[in-house]
């Protein structure tokens, strides 16, 4: 089996967050690998990584970073490969890291989630994967209807509560 996505962090302290995307491509039976790999520690693995992805299959790239967020950004100077940033709140709530991932310049785009959501970068490369494979497409297709149905149980289950003044 061979990754066709890869879920990079700047360390391994991100992995409470990035277990989350790791847990939906498995979900999805997507093959994946995960590394810790750093900007600015680690920059010319990095480099090696970024340019190889492509010539290893990897077809979308989740990375991950907190406070000076560069991962993602310098990833995808690298690579023809789409990079999902995810922004993890380490100072600032997170704004530093969300900002880094989301501002980059003209050539150089990121898919960014919102801060910690690495479920959401998942759940978006199995969307990604999915333009290319029918199997994928359709599980993505019964996930999106799973969540219809979870809201309305969820209303029928709120139409149980009972309040003076509520109407409903």
């Amino acid at each position: 089996m061979k990754p066709i996505v890869s879920i990079i962090m700047g360390s391994t302290s991100d992995l409470p967050v990035m277990e989350k995307a790791a847990q939906v491509l498995n979900d999805f039976r997507i093959p994946f690998e995960m590394n810790a790999l750093s900007a600015h520690r680690t920059p010319e693995e990095v480099g090696i990584f970024a340019e190889g992805a492509a010539g290893r299959g990897i077809k979308v790239i989740i990375a991950a970073a907190g406070m000076a967020a560069h991962l993602p950004g310098v990833i995808a100077a690298m690579t023809p490969v789409p990079v999902i940033g995810v922004p993890i709140k380490a100072s600032l709530e997170g704004l530093d890291s969300i900002l880094s991932i989301l501002q980059m310049p003209p050539g150089i785009p990121v898919a960014t989630v919102g801060v910690n959501g690495a479920q959401n970068a998942g759940i978006l490369a199995a969307q990604i994967i999915g333009t290319g494979d029918h199997k994928i497409m359709k599980e993505v297709i019964e996930y999106k209807e799973n969540l219809k149905k979870k809201i309305v149980e969820a209303n029928e289950e709120l139409k149980k509560v009972k309040f003076q003044y509520k109407t409903n």
